[in-house]
Order: structure tokens, then sequence, then C-alpha cells
């Protein structure tokens, strides 16, 4: 069984420089043809179960490279983006340095206070997956799409690697970058990792 987990498109945000949390930012143009580009690099794949975070950016992405109508998405709040409290809508470049610093070191650096910390992130996403994972062998599935954010991202493949801080961080996930993980007993590896040219 391969699960592929995914960025979703840009926002206006994205394009602004700003911290993108919970708020729930729709894709703009560049953000559906990002998806739609995504979609035409995986052409023969067809998903048994498409999931996605219940926020519309994510939620739209996950439409177009699953090719399915968003009715037939299962919507987790677990794979929700990371809760960036008082910095959210805050431009990367004037959050101040302990929010700088964990950003660039959450192994290390604790989060500022109103940040959601990492082990909530690993808490809430190893749930997910592991009741993905369940779901999908119980029912034979053999390929599964997750649709998140950036942050999550890096927490979901920081699992499907086995890693020791349970993080991926680097290298950072593009928006509808895909990467490909096998989810067979003892073989979690990742398989590929489909980037927009």
């Amino acid at each position: 069984m391969k699960i592929w987990i995914t960025r979703h498109g840009q926002t206006n945000l994205n394009k602004a420089h700003l911290m993108q949390g919970r708020t729930d930012e729709p894709l703009n143009e560049t953000g559906i043809r990002q998806a739609r580009q995504a979609r035409k690099n995986i052409p023969d794949v067809t998903f048994d179960k498409v999931y996605a975070s219940p926020l519309c950016r994510a939620v739209e992405t996950a439409s177009i490279i699953g090719a399915v109508d968003t009715k037939d998405i299962t919507i987790d709040p677990r794979i929700i983006e990371t809760d960036f409290g008082r910095f959210e809508r805050k431009k990367y470049t004037t959050m101040g340095l302990p929010m700088i610093f964990f950003w660039m070191l959450p192994w290390i650096i604790p989060a500022p206070k109103t940040v959601e910390t990492i082990p909530s992130m690993k808490e809430r996403t190893a749930s997910f997956l592991e009741d993905v994972i369940a779901d999908g062998r119980k029912n034979g599935y053999e390929n599964i799409l997750v649709t998140c954010h950036g942050g999550i991202m890096r927490v979901l493949s920081g699992y499907m690697l086995g890693k020791k801080s349970g993080l991926m961080w680097y290298p950072k996930p593009h928006n509808c970058e895909i990467r490909v993980f096998d989810a067979d007993p003892g073989q979690h590896r990742m398989l590929g990792d489909y980037r927009l040219s």
C-alpha cells in the first residue's frame, strides 16, 4: 500500500509570505494550476481513498490531485495546519527570533507561547496515520492520498520514515509537492518525490 502525502497549492497568503496556519484561505490561480500540474505528473494513479485537512485550500487541492468530487473526500481535523497563535498572518521576516528559531529548529527550540507544540503535532498526526494505515489494510487499498500543509507534512513524513525526532523537517515541502511512502508492514520508506518544475 502506498500513501501519497501532498501539500496544498499556493494561496494569496503564501504569495505574500505570511504565516498561514488555521486561516481558511482558498487557492489562488497559481495554486489551482499547481494542483492540476501535480495531477498530470501522476496520470495513471487511482486513489482508493482521499483525505484532506478541513481547510479549503487542502480540500480544493485534494479534489484536483485525487480526481474526486469534494463530497468523496474524507475530512480529518488531525491533519489541519499547525496553530501559529499570535503569529498567524505575520510576515516571515517580522515574527521575532523565538518564532524564527523555533520554525528553523523545532526539535531543539521550544514553541513560543500560543504556538502549537511539536509533541501536539506528533500525537495527532501519528493517531491519524495509524488509523489510515489500519483502514487501508482492512480494505485492501493500494493508493491513499493525504492532502495537508507544510508544517504537518513534515511531521507525517517523519512518522512514515520512523525518524527518531518524529520529523522530516528538511527539505521544506513545496506547494503541491507529493511524497510517496510504502506503508506495508516493516517497509515504511519513501518511494518517490514529485515536485513541480
